[in-house]
């Protein structure tokens, strides 16, 4: 599902080079859940940025779903972006002004589809995450949680391959944590890959993969449990 190999990503002033990832090797398969963690600094900002296709590297190889990423033109990789990934914010990111079913509109609109495809797809992704009933409510009536599970609806409603987490439960207390990360174990078993950067150790242990980033490298791979579906 992604493959980097020695992959690079240097940053570069008229002053200095600051090395964020360096020799950097990972390979997710599809349907594993895999966790990343490491101390601030270690390079966990920029892997993810890369692999969602947010910020080029310097070097290397990056493989995503079987597509070479590295000299892709910005359409192509914003086409890839939108086709193969799903984003998770540990801000949630919704716009207060509109409902639930219309912050979950907005990304599959820029998509192209059309209303009939756009209203199923809403509807459905809403009602995974528990929120069917409350599609007209807006971002300020719901809880913290309830908000974080809009935002995994938006990424769902377009059928990502690989969910892309940010520090999904950063905000939220350790009861609506654990019922996020429940969510998203259930995503997960039903064959969505996911990659969620977390500080939480709890949360960590319970995936089945946890990566560990040390000064822009991987320094450990410790399997938690057997993949879902081999690459």
């Amino acid at each position: 599902m992604l493959r980097m190999q020695n992959l690079s990503k240097v940053y570069r002033t008229h002053m200095i080079e600051t090395h964020a990832l360096r020799g950097f090797e990972i390979n997710v398969k599809q349907g594993e859940f895999v966790t990343v963690t490491g101390p601030s600094g270690s390079g966990k900002t920029s892997f993810l940025n890369i692999a969602g296709l947010l910020e080029e590297f310097t070097d290397g190889e990056y493989i995503l779903d079987g597509t070479n990423v590295k000299g892709l033109d910005d359409n192509a990789r914003s086409r890839l972006r939108n086709e193969k990934l799903g984003f998770i914010f540990q801000g949630f990111n919704l716009i207060p002004d509109l409902s639930l079913f219309d912050n979950v509109d907005v990304p599959l609109r820029y998509r192209g589809f059309n209303t009939a495809e756009r209203k199923e797809r809403i509807e459905d992704a809403l009602a995974k995450v528990g929120l069917a009933s409350r599609m007209k409510h807006y971002p300020a009536e719901l809880s913290g949680g309830q908000q974080q599970r809009v935002a995994i609806a938006r990424a769902l409603a377009g059928s990502p391959k690989l969910l892309l987490a940010d520090e999904p439960t950063g905000n939220l207390d350790t009861a609506m944590a654990r019922g996020v990360m429940e969510l998203l174990e259930e995503i997960n078993a039903q064959g969505t890959t996911i990659l969620m950067v977390t500080h939480d150790p709890e949360l960590a242990v319970r995936s089945q993969r946890n990566v560990h980033i040390i000064d822009g490298q991987v320094s450990d791979l410790v399997r938690k449990a057997p993949t879902l579906v081999s690459a």
